[in-house]
């Protein structure tokens, strides 16, 4: 039978995530971003919690305690807080989740699903990935295989896009500007992960990024989130001809929650 500690103990890390997650926006702002008067001294980076915490109308001892996940709070005053730290969309969005405002994560399903399979293949000239939640690659198709390093050539423990992006020298040099691809993929891997606190695929990934990049600490530490976002880019192919223009898009499968689909697109060259 399930205690009330361990029942509890996934929504004490979620008031935690959140805690952290206001903290971090906090120490990106500065009294201009707000409209406040810049003052000639400040010991800290970033707002201090007592002008997040008038802007709010919130006391400043509520606004401590909720920064430090000691206090459950309204839908109502966290809109406030959200309003004061000048949160977009997306981030109010993550901050009402992991304060409970949200729809309930699903239960993880079976992303490898043999439907999702069938519509890899059923793109012949679109490279495509499926990725599993903590953005693992399950399956892939020809195109992909024939453009990419082929994920059949690597153990199944190396097979992680974000994990490749990062620290493989092949996929680096097929996409060299792979800074913004992987820092969007982190931001939207935190959108989940913070989400499911308990996962041990999402602190598995974090300890493996943090060992095979300790150099981009300051990503592994970032508390921003956000959606992929579609983008063109520009593969150099390994036999050294041109590069050429695709667009990436990530496609989220209601199959599978948090699975997703990496799709390529031949972008033909204009004139």
């Amino acid at each position: 039978m399930e205690t009330t500690e361990q029942a509890t103990a996934p929504a004490d890390a979620l008031r935690r995530g959140l805690g952290g997650f206001l903290r971090a926006h906090r120490e990106r702002l500065s009294p201009a971003d707000v409209g406040l008067p810049r003052t000639a001294r400040r010991r800290t980076s970033g707002l201090r919690r007592e002008e997040v915490a008038a802007l709010s109308g919130v006391s400043v001892a509520w606004y401590t305690w909720l920064e430090q996940g000691r206090v459950d709070t309204s839908r109502q005053v966290l809109d406030a807080v959200a309003r004061a730290l000048r949160l977009d969309a997306a981030a109010h969005r993550h901050a009402l989740t992991l304060a409970g405002f949200a729809p309930a994560a699903e239960e993880p399903g079976t992303p490898d699903d043999p439907v999702l399979r069938a519509l890899l293949d059923s793109w012949p000239d679109s490279p495509a990935l499926l990725l599993g939640p903590a953005l693992d690659i399950l399956a892939w198709n020809r195109a992909y295989a024939a453009l990419w390093p082929d994920p059949a050539d690597l153990p199944p423990e190396r097979r992680n896009l974000l994990l490749l992006l990062v620290g493989d020298a092949r996929h680096q040099r097929l996409l060299p500007d792979w800074e913004p691809v992987a820092t969007e993929l982190y931001r939207h891997l935190r959108t989940r992960a913070d989400r499911r606190p308990d996962s041990a695929d999402f602190r598995r990934l974090t300890a493996r990024l943090e060992a095979a990049r300790p150099d981009l600490s300051a990503w592994w530490a970032c508390r921003s989130v956000g959606d992929f976002a579609a983008r063109t880019v520009a593969l150099v192919p390994e036999d050294g001809g041109p590069a050429r223009r695709y667009g990436m898009t990530l496609l989220l499968t209601p199959q599978a929650p948090d699975a997703a689909i990496l799709v390529l697109t031949r972008q033909e060259p204009r004139g």
